[in-house]
């Protein structure tokens, strides 16, 4: 075959000539950063060949797309290097995922002597270097190469129903039914598995920058009701050197799970009596908690919104009213029934009224602004409430304060006028950013979601296709001239309107999804929502949802991780732990606290019979910002000792010094911790 095909290199493209059978092998070479490759825009493997008139990219293994694919190939040889060692195992699926992969199978449990097993096999199939090798067959072909796999079975009797949510779309899809073949040196072929691809052009691409973690029980394609399964995590990365850089972020990350150190700082617990995801804080937790909602609530009013207040349940009427129902009926609670009248026997006589507990607080905001006659001299007219929602949270995705079934959302409700929303969604970013900014969350992206624009989900959404557009036009351009990175988001939007969202990293470079702002296609009509235009004729506001904190518990747990628990001094439970040297001083040192409690700083005065060691120990573990200590040389000069949280100290510091310098730094509300060395 001869031919022209364009290639691009970076920014550049170059025009290279075809040979007989020019693959994308022979284009990029043997170079183990290129792992696959994008031929007019499909993702293939470079094996593949290429014809006239291609255009073709390299995919990078540090891409997101290519260490996705490095991930799918190593999950293929988890699977087979598990076969080997479980000649009776059955295939399940095997997607790759944030951060890694994982493969399901039909076997007994696993044990962690098996899962070294398994990645000592895995290691003798990297080092061999078998080459994966596609193949294109029929659905009837396929049936009997896999004839002893009945999950691949089902897969291929579903073909073209496949869905990403439970993985099998890396298995079957639209298009061609494939098998890929690994195959050794000689040819011959060493194990098979139902895939759509691509992978990596042999398994020595995926070096040592892999390792298998850790089991779990499964479902066959999440259903409860089917096979039970055994499902094997593992993570691949580029190198061996991001493999411990990975490893080193999880063991950072265990330390700073929220759960562990709401435990042991006495911040909130959950309780059996109570139920899942319903969580109690505690008193050094409910500091936190007022300190945000006293940040947020001053903050609203500052920025033009009008604190209002709903209750908890509302008749079911008014969700259907709102649209929610039955969009989100599967996550809200069951209707109560109310309102029943009894005769003399007990016996109904007339069906009680079903109530619901809200899981979101818009629809009463809406019956707030429908209560009188609005002007357009009044709009932006902005509501702000901290709401509890409930949210019907199945029991095994619920997590510690990040996934809860009680939120407390900060939640506001823009009113404006189609004219004004630029400028309001304008201030509702450069609100969001500031708070952000305030509580030490600084490296921030955009995501903006919008509705699915390839058919295939386009009934989830509602409003006009003018409506869309604009929306989306805006809330794009305002996220573009915000100089952020903007992260696009398709079919991800609310069925009722586009939105952005806010990502934060923490301090290990985690995301997390915080604050949203979401435009309304469907509530302002439905609630028939008016105001009076200046021209004098009635028009229908454009209604825009912003939650700042987003849901406050979620943002405790974010916190939480970010400072690892040692939270700025403004923010902490404890502000300064008065640690005497010996009981004979706790006199004098029960004085400086005094002074500073009547500042308005939170002490906590250690009285124990702990020996002086011991105190300093758990005043560490406790991370109070300042540590004060006073002994002998302290009393007699009138003075104070510090401790810092990095272990610095100062000492001999005046007792009104000491006073002020806390009081001074409390007040500056920096995130830093204080030091001596500061």
């Amino acid at each position: 075959m001869s031919g022209v095909i364009t290639v691009r290199r970076n920014d550049d493209a170059e025009q290279v000539e075809l040979t007989a059978t020019t693959t994308g092998l022979d284009v990029f070479g043997d170079n183990r950063a290129v792992v696959a490759m994008r031929v007019n825009g499909e993702s293939r493997d470079l094996q593949r060949e290429l014809v006239d008139g291609d255009f073709v990219e390299p995919i990078l293994i540090d891409s997101d797309e290519g260490i996705g694919i490095v991930r799918h190939s190593a999950a293929h040889v988890t699977a087979q290097a598990l076969q080997n060692l479980f000649v009776d195992a059955k295939l399940g699926i095997g997607p790759p995922i944030t951060d890694g992969f994982y493969y399901d199978f039909q076997t007994g449990a696993l044990t962690p002597e098996d899962l070294k097993a398994i990645e000592k096999r895995m290691g003798q199939i990297v080092k061999e270097r078998q080459r994966f090798v596609r193949r294109v067959v029929t659905d009837d072909e396929a049936r009997v190469e896999l004839a002893d796999e009945p999950f691949k079975l089902e897969l291929i009797a579903d073909k073209g129903s496949a869905s990403a949510d439970d993985g099998s779309s890396v298995e079957v899809g639209a298009g061609d039914l494939t098998i890929y073949d690994n195959v050794r040196r000689d040819g011959s072929v060493a194990w098979k598995d139902l895939c759509r691809g691509p992978h990596v052009p042999n398994t020595g691409y995926l070096g040592n920058g892999w390792a298998l973690t850790r089991t779990s029980a499964a479902y066959w394609r999440g259903d409860q009701s089917k096979a039970d399964l055994q499902r094997v995590y593992g993570t691949a990365w580029p190198t061996k050197e991001e493999l411990q850089a990975y490893r080193t972020r999880l063991e950072e990350a265990a330390k700073r799970d929220h759960r562990k150190l709401g435990t042991e700082l006495d911040l909130f617990s959950f309780n059996e009596l109570v139920g899942s995801g319903l969580p109690l804080i505690h008193p050094k937790g409910g500091v936190l908690k007022r300190e945000m909602e006293d940040y947020v609530r001053t903050r609203h009013i500052e920025e033009g919104f009008d604190y209002v207040g709903t209750p908890h349940i509302a008749k079911e009427e008014l969700f259907y009213t709102s649209g929610h129902l039955p969009y989100y009926a599967d996550g809200m609670f069951p209707p109560l029934l109310e309102d029943a009248v009894r005769d003399e026997q007990g016996n109904v006589v007339k069906g009680g009224q079903a109530y619901r507990l809200k899981a979101m607080n818009c629809p009463m905001h809406n019956l707030i602004f429908s209560s009188r006659g609005r002007s357009y001299r009044e709009l932006p007219l902005r509501f702000f409430e901290f709401g509890t929602v409930y949210r019907d949270e199945k029991s095994g995705v619920v997590q510690g304060l990040t996934r809860v079934r009680s939120i407390t959302q900060d939640d506001s409700h823009s009113y404006v006028m189609k004219e004004q929303a630029p400028d309001e969604v304008r201030h509702l970013l450069r609100f969001i950013l500031s708070l952000l900014n305030d509580f030490g969350l600084t490296d921030v992206a955009l995501e903006v979601s919008t509705r699915d624009e390839d058919g295939k989900k386009r009934d989830k959404f509602i409003g006009s296709d003018q409506q869309w557009e604009e929306g989306t036009a805006i809330l794009q351009q305002i996220a573009d001239e915000s100089g952020l990175t903007v992260v696009p988001d398709p079919g991800g939007a609310a069925y009722y309107g586009p939105k952005i969202s806010i990502q934060a990293k923490d301090a290990i470079g985690r995301v997390w999804q915080m604050s949203t702002i979401q435009y309304d296609f469907n509530q302002p009509e439905r609630f028939g929502l008016e105001y009076t235009a200046p021209d004098g004729s009635r028009q229908q506001p454009v209604m825009i949802h912003s939650a700042k904190f987003g849901s406050i518990e979620r943002f405790m747990g974010v916190l939480i991780e970010h400072y690892a628990g040692a939270f700025p001094a403004w923010l902490a439970p404890v502000q300064v732990t008065a640690v005497p040297v010996a009981a004979e001083f706790d006199g004098y040192l029960q004085g400086i606290v005094d002074q500073l409690r009547a500042r308005g700083i939170r002490v906590e005065f250690d009285e124990s019979d702990d020996r002086f060691a011991k105190k300093i120990r758990n005043a560490s573990k406790h991370k109070a910002p300042f540590v004060l200590i006073a002994g002998g040389d302290d009393r007699d000069a009138g003075s104070v000792s510090f401790r810092f949280r990095d272990g610095s100290q100062r000492n001999g510091v005046p007792a009104a010094q000491a006073v002020e310098d806390i009081v001074a730094f409390v007040a500056s509300r920096s995130n830093e911790s204080p030091s001596a060395d500061a």
